[in-house]
């Protein structure tokens, strides 16, 4: 079993809701990312996923695109990740880890260095789940098990436009969460629509048994409390990279810690 299960039921079980940064390794400095790591820990984050640059992503909007070509600039590839977890690792043994990324690099790795080679690697450098944005559940029952039976789960996306035929097909073979894009189209795109998402939730979990976690649009504490009244867990990505952008490298860490610290407040507040 990876980290991400215990950390949800717990997070459960005292009336509180998860929060999920995102940040691109790598970004905006290839050698920050643990340190960055540790300081969104330090400032309320309960899993954090990390975003494997790439260099045709299909999900990620420009704010996200651009981090990911800044950090391939930096030569920043699946291996250079690995090793970024196994450095947060080794001063933080609790806090699940999450790479989201694409298909082409993992299949790259594998090419290079045998079959699941990186599920093994992932796992021996500490990662607790994969969210592959164009791996369909249909075609990845197998990886799926291999990453369990490593102690790894599969994250899958559910979007707006979900029927309950894929909802279904998701819920056979996700495990530890499901991220729900709020928005239709690309990371950091449009406003957030709270009552279209209030109207999907209780569907979504009509077919999905574990938590689910809502991201695409969430910008503020305000947002993210709005959002946690419906969701298990929230997710925030593209405002973290926003605001991390071009920053001076003694900013990054405290910036990021601080945003986090503000929503993690917001969320733990009791319901008004």
């Amino acid at each position: 079993m990876s980290r991400i299960q215990p950390t949800l039921a717990a997070l459960q079980a005292s009336g509180r809701k998860a929060l999920i940064p995102y940040v691109t390794a790598g970004f905006p400095y290839a050698d920050i990312t643990p340190e960055l790591m540790h300081g969104m820990v330090a400032g309320g984050a309960d899993v954090i996923e990390l975003g494997v640059p790439f260099s045709d992503p299909s999900a990620d909007g420009p704010v996200i695109q651009k981090a990911g070509d800044q950090a391939l600039a930096a030569g920043i590839g699946l291996l250079q990740v690995l090793e970024m977890v196994r450095v947060f690792r080794q001063k933080d043994g609790a806090t699940p880890v999450v790479l989201m990324g694409y298909a082409n690099p993992i299949e790259a790795y594998d090419l290079k260095r045998g079959k699941d080679a990186f599920v093994r690697d992932a796992a021996a450098a500490g990662v607790d789940g994969m969210l592959v944005v164009d791996y369909p559940p249909e075609e990845c029952v197998a990886f799926a098990a291999t990453l369990r039976s490593h102690g790894m789960d599969l994250i899958f996306l559910l979007a707006p436009t979900s029927t309950d035929e894929r909802m279904a097909q998701i819920a056979a073979v996700a495990s530890g969460y499901v991220y729900y894009v709020s928005l239709k189209g690309v990371t950091g795109s449009g406003a957030l629509d709270l009552g279209a998402v209030e109207a999907m939730l209780p569907r979504i979990r009509q077919h999905v048994r574990i938590p689910v976690g809502v991201g695409f649009g969430i910008r503020d504490a305000a947002t993210a409390k709005a959002i946690s009244r419906v969701a298990d867990a929230v997710v925030i990505g593209s405002r973290i990279i926003q605001l991390i952008d071009g920053q001076p490298r003694e900013q990054v860490v405290p910036l990021v810690h601080d945003f986090l610290a503000g929503v993690r407040t917001a969320l733990d507040q009791p319901a008004g």
